[in-house]
């Protein structure tokens, strides 16, 4: 008799797992197929500092990868940086990358976080999610996870790419079929988002959006650099409301 299939656990593609798994070692190599996440880095770790101010905060970093944005926020002075991912090679770098740098003040864990958020709810300072909702099936859950993840008056960072044309043509067709900056299928077109969209999924976890940034590129000088212009690639910050205090009983 056949035994049934095991299936795969809910919100992973396995797909986008064995994709990141195979380039696992090339993660801290900045010439790399990594090397546009090294360069939008400093990027990201500003606008994350300042709306969240990281410093002596416990910071949680959804989708790590190999701890490029995790470890970075452990140096800007994070009480404690812990990253989750489901693939198991990518954590694997991340920690013998942060042990040779000598960072003690983080952790990585192979964990869903809608499991993480049953586990340790509210538990967070500063959650973040970047560039990984356009590779899961139900990024409105993953949204959901994080909002239960930080703490009240917590913030709460998503970055991802627009659904319209341009981005098809410069986050798809130009940066994996022509410019070969990413590798061939990195994105599927279908699993974008649109800022209103997240924004919505925001909004619907219990999250205030504070503000949004585009980041953009010159292919030609190879710089990046911050702007208002979200058409391709952005970044949302939002915030958890502060718990109103419970009114004291009157007798």
């Amino acid at each position: 008799m056949m035994s049934k299939p095991t299936s795969a656990p809910h919100n992973v593609d396995a797909g986008e797992i064995d994709k990141f798994s195979q380039l696992a070692h090339k993660w801290w190599d900045e010439t790399s197929e990594f090397k546009p996440l090294h360069d939008i880095n400093p990027l990201r770790l500003g606008y994350i500092d300042q709306y969240g101010r990281i410093c002596g905060k416990t910071v949680l970093d959804v989708g790590c990868g190999g701890g490029i944005l995790t470890e970075s926020m452990a140096k800007l002075g994070a009480a404690h940086a812990t990253g989750i991912d489901m693939a198991e090679k990518s954590l694997k770098i991340a920690k013998l990358h942060a042990l040779d740098q000598g960072v003690s003040n983080v952790a990585y864990r192979c964990i869903r976080v809608e499991d993480l958020a049953a586990e340790a709810p509210h538990n967070f300072d500063v959650v973040t999610c970047m560039e990984m909702m356009e590779h899961v099936p139900d990024p409105a859950a993953i949204v959901a996870a994080c909002a239960r993840l930080v703490k009240p008056d917590g913030t709460v960072f998503f970055s991802t790419i627009n659904r319209n044309a341009k981005a098809f043509a410069l986050a798809i067709v130009a940066a994996e079929y022509m410019l070969k900056m990413i590798p061939k299928g990195t994105h599927e077109y279908a699993k974008l988002l649109r800022p209103s969209e997240l924004a919505r999924f925001a909004r619907e976890a219990g999250l205030d959006v504070q503000g949004s940034k585009g980041m953009e590129h010159n292919p030609i000088s190879g710089r990046y650099w911050l702007s208002n212009d979200t058409s391709v690639n952005y970044m949302l910050a939002t915030r958890r409301p502060q718990e109103e205090a419970t009114s004291p009983a009157t007798g």
